[in-house]
């Protein structure tokens, strides 16, 4: 079975897919990323569509999504609550199941230390599965294009 990872954004939209096992295997990370200059909108609708391919190409059996949490910045909180409503449809259209955890809980189950960064994060993945994890390339309007190891 396949998790799907996501960490909600209106600029940019973090995926990793993952499948059970002993190690757990990483078969596609990425990015999908909006153009600022466009309407929100559109931005949600492109974000909408490229997560419901993801969803489609990989067929995971559950998606499990960083929940909100509070933001000193107003405009990027309401992206971020934005971008997961879209992630929690795109999954619900498609029948599969959403977990949510707090962003402290995937940082420790990651890197075991609560309050790393990306950088941080994305560097202790491929360490421990040893794998290197590359973002799919995205384009405006196009389908993220995952990678495999």
């Amino acid at each position: 079975m396949f998790v799907l990872g996501i960490d909600p954004g209106l600029t940019r939209t973090g995926y990793g897919l993952v499948a059970r096992g002993r190690p757990p295997r990483v078969v596609a990370a990425g990015v999908i990323r909006t153009d600022r200059d466009r309407p929100d909108a559109e931005r949600l609708a492109e974000l909408f569509d490229d997560l419901t391919a993801v969803i489609a190409q990989h067929r995971p059996g559950v998606v499990a999504i960083e929940r909100i949490f509070t933001n000193r910045n107003l405009q990027t909180a309401l992206g971020v609550v934005r971008a997961s409503g879209v992630a929690l449809l795109a999954a619900a259209q498609a029948g599969i199941p959403v977990v949510e955890y707090p962003p402290t809980t995937i940082k420790l189950a990651i890197t075991a230390v609560r309050s790393s960064n990306s950088s941080a994060r994305r560097s202790a993945s491929g360490r421990s599965r040893s794998v290197r994890i590359t973002p799919a390339a995205t384009t405006r309007g196009g389908r993220p294009r995952a990678t495999s190891p």
